[in-house]
C-alpha cells in the first residue's frame, strides 16, 4: 500500500468548480482508501495498493472526465516524493522567507536544454530553482504579482504544472504521513 497526493491543476479557479466532497467520493469509488481532501484547490491524499503513478493518474483523470465532465490534469506524488521535495528545497538554504515560497509541480521532468534556457532569464527579486520535476519559487512581493507562474513554466519547460505554497506542501506531507 502506498500513500499518494493528487494535485489537480486549475481546480476552483477559472471556472472549473469541483466540490471537495464530490472529489473525495470519486476517489473512494475508484477503490482508494483513507481519502482526505485539503482546501478547495484540488488536493487529495489517499492510499492505494497500486504503486504505478502513471496508471493512478490516468485512472483519476479518466474518472473526473467521465463523472464530472471535466478535463483536468492530475499531478501525482508519493509520500516519499513529497518528503524529498521538502528536504531538497534549495531556497530555504539561502534564507528565503518560507511564507513567500511555492513549489511548482511538473507532470514530467523537463529537458536539460529547457531548464538552462529558463534559468538564464532574470525576474528581479523573484527567483526559482528547477530540481527534477519540481520548481522551487520565491516571490518576495507575492506570488500573485510574479511572472514566474504556472503559465510561464508550462510554456518554458513544456510540461503541465500546478503550484502550491510552501505551507500547503508541508500540510500535504503531514496528511500523507499521518
Amino acid at each position: 500500500m502506498g500513500r499518494f497526493v493528487a494535485m489537480l491543476r486549475g481546480v476552483n479557479v477559472g471556472g472549473k468548480q469541483i466540490k471537495m466532497t464530490a472529489l473525495s467520493a470519486l476517489f473512494s469509488d475508484l477503490g482508494y482508501d483513507d481519502v482526505v481532501t485539503y482546501i478547495q484547490s484540488g488536493n487529495v491524499v489517499f492510499t492505494s495498493s497500486s504503486r504505478g503513478a502513471d496508471a493512478l493518474t490516468r485512472a483519476i483523470e479518466g474518472r473526473i472526465m467521465r463523472d464530472l465532465r471535466m478535463d483536468v490534469r492530475v499531478l501525482l506524488r508519493s509520500r516519499a516524493d513529497l518528503e524529498r521535495v521538502q528536504r531538497a528545497n534549495p531556497l530555504l538554504r539561502t534564507g528565503a522567507d518560507p511564507a513567500k515560497l511555492h513549489v511548482t509541480f511538473l507532470a514530467t521532468k523537463p529537458a536539460p536544454a529547457l531548464v538552462r534556457a529558463a534559468g538564464e532569464l532574470d525576474f528581479g527579486a523573484d527567483e526559482f530553482r528547477i530540481v527534477g520535476r519540481e520548481v522551487y519559487v520565491h516571490c518576495p512581493n507575492g506570488y500573485g504579482r510574479t511572472k514566474i507562474n504556472n503559465t510561464f513554466f508550462e510554456k518554458k519547460l513544456q510540461a503541465a504544472a500546478t503550484t502550491r505554497n510552501w505551507n500547503t506542501v508541508n500540510k500535504l506531507l503531514d496528511l500523507a504521513s499521518g
